[in-house]
């Protein structure tokens, strides 16, 4: 059975983030290795990353897209502790 074309998308967008992560961890460590503490690095991470989105989606499609991210920071998703099994 072949994978269907939702599938291959799904298995490209996930490869995408992947990769998209290991970039961002490189920049961290960058930062960190410069003498940047955590959190000016994390501060600038979002406030790159609000203005990007903001640019592609808008305020109110960012505005969605905050709520979603509340739900799964509060379903610890992003939590450190986090056991992914």
């Amino acid at each position: 059975m072949e994978p269907r074309r939702n599938d291959i998308d799904d298995m490209i967008v996930h490869e995408k983030m992947q990769a998209a992560l290991e970039y961002q961890n490189e920049a961290w460590a960058d930062g960190m290795a410069d003498g940047i503490e955590p959190e000016i690095i994390a501060d600038a991470a979002f406030a790159l990353a609000m203005r990007e989105s903001i640019r592609l989606h808008g305020e109110d499609g960012v505005e969605a897209i905050l709520d979603q991210l509340r739900e799964r920071m509060l379903a610890g998703e992003f939590s450190p502790q986090r056991i992914v099994q």
